[in-house]
């Protein structure tokens, strides 16, 4: 149950995928005075170190925020990247590209004073290790740490008192019951909290769970009467190499009461990602929505 470590995989193009589309949710959220509440289920450990064994063990960040920070033309990127790569860039002072922001501290960094975000961590080593770095960002009560089921926990704060936030929910997928308890923790947010924004991450991998939670999230989506947005990301084939390696070939984001920009800030910055990110010729994208 607790094999997962996000450390192997910070920085891949799932996190460029999911880290962006966060970002832009946030300065959206944000552009109003009233106050927001970030939940987040699952926050692994908050930061990470790019130079770390466990991030050199697969090296995925070399082929996600690595191929984005080496351009030499960032200002040919679409703004949902540009604005990305200006918040990664902010915890790489020195301009090596040593530390990865997860999205506990994407998130500190974009919140306001009368912004809250909770975030919750099951992992033990995790969550001591996510502790310790909330702890550095002196944050006082406006970030709280909860070592506790995320499904679960996100119960007590919905709706929040402003009636304005945001779920980020993306669970490893790593036992088969995890796509099912998202779908159960939607389908409860959505009857305490309709007017929410959630964003889902999910993996796109040959596994039957995988293929069919878009499905069962449109059809929430559906019956609780909301707008809802898919973005997926393919970089490679599924197929493993000739040494037996895979690793991930594409993830998705679905956002349910996206903002009406988020659309047209994808339907730029996706292809942009397949071409700069994509490593054969399946890599590809795609954008739908119901509103």
């Amino acid at each position: 149950m607790f094999s997962y470590r996000h450390a192997f995989h910070a920085g891949n193009h799932a996190d460029v995928l999911k880290h962006s589309t966060l970002i832009a949710l946030l300065k959206y959220l944000t552009q109003k005075e009233a106050s927001i509440t970030v939940l987040d289920t699952h926050a692994g450990a908050g930061v990470y170190r790019l130079d770390s064994r466990h991030a050199l063990t697969s090296n995925e960040a070399s082929a996600g925020i690595g191929q984005l920070a080496g351009m030499t033309n960032q200002q040919a990127l679409a703004p949902i990247l540009q604005d990305y790569l200006a918040l990664v860039a902010e915890f790489n002072r020195s301009g090596q590209l040593r530390h990865y922001p997860g999205s506990p501290f994407l998130v500190h960094r974009l919140l306001r004073p009368q912004d809250r975000l909770k975030l919750f961590e099951l992992h033990p080593t995790d969550a001591r290790a996510l502790q310790l770095n909330v702890k550095s960002l002196e944050a006082g009560r406006q970030v709280t740490v909860q070592i506790e089921d995320g499904f679960e926990g996100v119960r007590q704060y919905l709706p929040p008192p402003s009636r304005r936030g945001l779920v980020l929910c993306d669970p490893s997928y790593e036992i088969k019951s995890d796509y099912a308890r998202v779908q159960t923790m939607l389908g409860d947010a959505l009857k305490r909290f309709a007017t929410g924004v959630y964003a889902i991450w999910y993996p796109i991998i040959p596994r039957p769970e995988a293929h069919d939670l878009p499905r069962r999230l449109k059809s929430l989506a559906g019956k609780a009467g909301r707008p809802w947005l898919l973005a997926s990301l393919t970089v490679k084939s599924g197929k493993s190499d000739e040494h037996g390696r895979g690793g991930l070939p594409a993830s998705g984001m679905f956002i349910i009461n996206p903002p009406h920009t988020l659309k047209s800030m994808l339907q730029v910055a996706l292809p942009q990602m397949v071409e700069v990110l994509g490593q054969d010729p399946h890599a590809g994208f795609t954008l739908d929505s119901a509103e």
